[in-house]
């Protein structure tokens, strides 16, 4: 079935996520938008996952539970699983893998954690979006532990991603699909890069506001309409 979907969207955990942007928001504004599955991927943290995915079951719409890594090298990668259980057990492994720096909320913003109807539950202390201690070549295997997949997000920004970092992909990068912006010229990369020739190219909006959700345009063949169909799709 062809699914519009966003696997790439912040909530108000995020230091850099409007405080508007809460699970309960982010998930009804994307199924009135028309989305039919979405994945939520605060920096460094799945701690706002299960309420998006109650919001979402109440709503509708699927949400599959999910991560932005910031690797060593200050590259993002989209990490998505399968179950929320599976989600928030890496989210504590990440944690405990991130630099104890406290976040200061006068300079990063509020890092909120929520339930599924818009109540403040509690607060991230440690800053998310620091880098961990993990190489990019290191996250696939370590989301595999968990049962999930991921791919690096955003490849064609000129900060935060693998090829602003690297200047090129890596050979030894296990990966199945990159992530373009949605402004992304597609034919340039898969004519300028040889490794997105095989992969597949998804295309996601990041979105920190309510107002950075665009409406669907891009769809995803999966035999169903589930967090696992995506992980495998996107494991081959």
């Amino acid at each position: 079935m062809d699914l519009y979907y966003d696997f790439h969207m912040h909530s108000c955990l995020s230091p850099c996520g409007d405080n508007e942007m809460t699970p309960f928001n982010l998930v009804n504004t994307a199924k009135i938008f028309g989305f039919d599955i979405i994945a939520l991927t605060d920096h460094n943290s799945c701690r706002n996952c299960r309420a998006a995915m109650e919001a979402g079951k109440a709503a509708g719409i699927t949400v599959v539970p999910g991560m932005e890594l910031c690797t060593s090298e200050e590259i993002h990668v989209v990490c998505l699983l399968p179950t929320i259980e599976s989600a928030e057990r890496f989210s504590d492994f990440v944690h405990a893998n991130i630099p104890p720096v406290k976040n200061r909320v006068e300079i990063f913003g509020d890092q909120l954690v929520m339930d599924s109807t818009d109540n403040v539950i509690g607060t991230e202390e440690i800053l998310l979006n620091t880098a961990s201690y993990f190489s990019i070549d290191e996250v696939p295997d370590l989301v595999k532990e968990y049962g999930g997949v991921c791919f690096p997000a955003h490849i064609d920004r000129h900060s935060y991603s693998i090829l602003s970092a690297l200047g090129d992909f890596s050979d030894t990068l296990d990966v199945r699909a990159f992530e373009l912006t949605m402004q992304a010229d597609e034919d340039y990369y898969r004519n300028t890069y040889p490794a997105t020739r095989d992969k597949i190219l998804l295309r996601d909006s990041d979105a920190h506001y309510l107002e950075n959700i665009l409406l669907p345009e891009h769809t995803i063949d999966l035999p169903e309409n589930t967090p696992q169909a995506l992980i495998d799709y996107l494991k081959g």
